[in-house]
């Protein structure tokens, strides 16, 4: 085994043990909660490693990045989750590797991303993704629709052609209400998410939570957590 496939292996480990815990704590099945390795700034090379460790969902923020890294590795038994926020100029590309993108956040993303799927022969599965700071224009600092825009954008994906409304993901605010209450946003998250399971059973994904506060996620609820740092270290020069 070389050093780096040592390493994440180990950090890996300890991720498990932490979600393991945490699922513990919140009376939850290990089975109930998925990990998602974000792989963004990381190598095509971690990702092969990841693979062979077990992992099966990575997630990219940006589309310059992943496309390259996703055909690089598209032998492997991998569901690539695209977690940015997406340009409608760059859905072509996404929709080419990503299994399910997190980040709808509004009617026109929407549209371009159902022309695409049916251009393609494609389903992609989608995610609202909801800003718990969103100012009066109804956006987040960070992407992402106001709560009140949860169950329109819900019914547009649903009705999409190409689309599949999987559920919702949310990134911890750093401002608003909710900045510095990760247990509370995340809270807030799952009752979202059960006003949309009403309309729409199967779109029962959670994603929430990440290195540093992953266990709060799966305490409210989330089904999916996206964990980077923990796994796959600190790229030197990124702090």
């Amino acid at each position: 085994m070389t050093d780096r496939k040592a390493q994440i292996a180990r950090n890996l480990a300890q991720v498990e043990e932490r979600i393991t815990a945490a699922c513990v704590a919140a009376g939850r099945k290990r089975e109930e909660v998925t990990l998602i390795v974000v792989t963004k700034t990381y190598p095509a090379s971690d990702v092969r490693i990841l693979s062979e460790l077990g992992v099966r969902h990575v997630a990219e923020n940006r589309d310059q990045d992943a496309a390259p890294k996703a055909a690089e590795c598209s032998d492997l038994p991998l569901t690539w989750h695209f977690v940015g926020q997406l340009q409608t100029n760059k859905v072509r590309s996404v929709v080419g590797y990503a299994g399910i993108v997190q980040s709808i956040d509004r009617s026109r993303l929407v549209t371009a991303l159902s022309k695409e799927a049916v251009r393609t022969g494609r389903e992609v599965g989608c995610l609202i993704q909801v800003a718990l700071d969103a100012d009066e224009s109804g956006r987040g600092a960070r992407g992402g629709v106001g709560p009140d825009g949860v169950e329109e954008l819900g019914e547009l994906v649903a009705g999409a052609p190409g689309l599949r409304l999987d559920g919702l993901m949310t990134v911890a605010p750093l401002t608003g209400p909710y900045a510095g209450r990760e247990q509370a946003a995340f809270e807030r998250l799952m009752d979202l998410s059960t006003d949309l399971r009403r309309a729409h059973p199967a779109a029962n994904m959670v994603s929430a939570g990440m290195s540093s506060d992953l266990e709060q996620a799966v305490a409210a609820g989330a089904t999916h957590v996206r964990v980077g740092t923990a796994v796959l270290g600190v790229r030197p020069g990124l702090g």
